[in-house]
């Protein structure tokens, strides 16, 4: 079977903090989807679409009108950065902007524009939706001690900071099924110096945290839950306390991702910790790599300056073993493509 998640895909335009990344909140957007949902359905695939907002992790040249983004509370994102475009078919890493505090009205807008994102992604041809709740963008901001600092029912307390999550999961459940949803979270227990595009926070208590989010998930009955490690440079393992714990939390499909190996994946599936691994970098870089895998050939590596912006460099150009036997070696072969 083949089971891909097409990431990220904005619910609204506020949710937009990186150049050229796509919504799915108008018609004309639906109708763009559909020639994706049916080439992935003509080879026999499953495609779900993850819904994004990047609340705070955002620019005021991304915005409408130039206005501040969105946030839970009004403290600016750190450590991180935003793509903006800087000129036609040009842009930039920058700095996000200061955001503004949601007022408690908004934020119950925002969960129906969640509902009504599913609802356009079913009808756009999608399998299921998965909600981005990892990487620091508005749910994890909701979650996160750090950057969630309400008074009103959304903020204090574990279960006041989930509670947004909680509302989104039951409003798509109502209007696409459960079975259909899937959620991801990136469960940090240590961060990094090192300069991102995206991260994520560490909580306090990350083990509670997202395990209790796991046992909401749990008594929603939803499909999966995507976990997104930590995928630096020498990046620490989740714990295996972790691990185990989140396995008897949680009765649905899990899935783990981040700087993994077909050998890793095998150590964690024979565990009993995850059912389902995901590759992303290793997929721009190799579009035959389940057959890599199979075959035990080795992988091209990704090269990180396309990976934003520009132009099918970097996208759709990466040779298979098939176009370019030459090609297997473990460095990119640039010079014949």
């Amino acid at each position: 079977p083949k089971f891909g998640v097409h990431f990220s895909v904005q619910i609204e335009p506020r949710g937009q903090g990186y150049a050229w990344t796509p919504g799915i909140f108008t018609a004309e957007q639906i109708e763009g989807w559909k020639k994706v949902t049916r080439a992935v359905h003509s080879q026999g695939g499953t495609i779900f679409c993850q819904l994004w907002h990047v609340g705070r992790v955002s620019h005021r040249s991304l915005q409408p009108d130039g206005q501040a983004p969105v946030a839970p509370s009004a403290i600016r994102a750190e450590g991180v950065k935003v793509f903006v475009e800087t000129g036609p078919g040009t842009g930039a890493l920058a700095d996000p902007d200061e955001p503004r505090e949601l007022t408690t009205a908004e934020v119950q807008e925002l969960v129906a524009m969640y509902a009504r994102a599913a609802r356009n992604a079913v009808e756009a041809g999608f399998d299921g939706v998965e909600i981005h709740s990892a990487n620091g963008y508005l749910v994890n901001q909701f979650i996160s001690e750090h950057s969630n600092h309400r008074t009103d029912q959304y903020g204090g307390s574990l279960k006041n900071r989930l509670r947004f999550l909680e509302e989104i999961v039951s409003a798509i459940s109502a209007e696409v099924g459960a079975e259909r949803l899937g959620v991801r979270f990136a469960p940090l227990f240590e961060s990094t110096e090192e300069e991102r595009v995206y991260l994520g926070l560490v909580e306090s208590d990350p083990h509670e945290t997202y395990l209790e989010a796991a046992k909401l998930l749990e008594k929603r009955g939803v499909a999966y839950i995507s976990i997104a490690e930590a995928d630096w440079d020498n990046a620490p393992e989740l714990p295996e306390s972790f691990c185990v714990a989140l396995r008897n939390a949680f009765s649905g499909v899990l899935i783990f991702a981040g700087r993994y190996t077909p050998e890793k994946a095998i150590r964690m599936l024979e565990a009993g910790y995850g059912d389902l691994f995901a590759f992303g970098k290793p997929f721009i870089a190799n579009p035959d790599l389940p057959d890599r895998i199979r075959k035990g050939l080795p992988w091209n590596d990704v090269d990180p300056t396309t990976m934003y912006g520009g132009t099918d460099k970097g996208y759709t150009d990466y040779p298979t073993v098939e176009s370019h036997p030459d090609s297997l070696s473990r460095e990119r072969v640039t010079e014949q493509l």
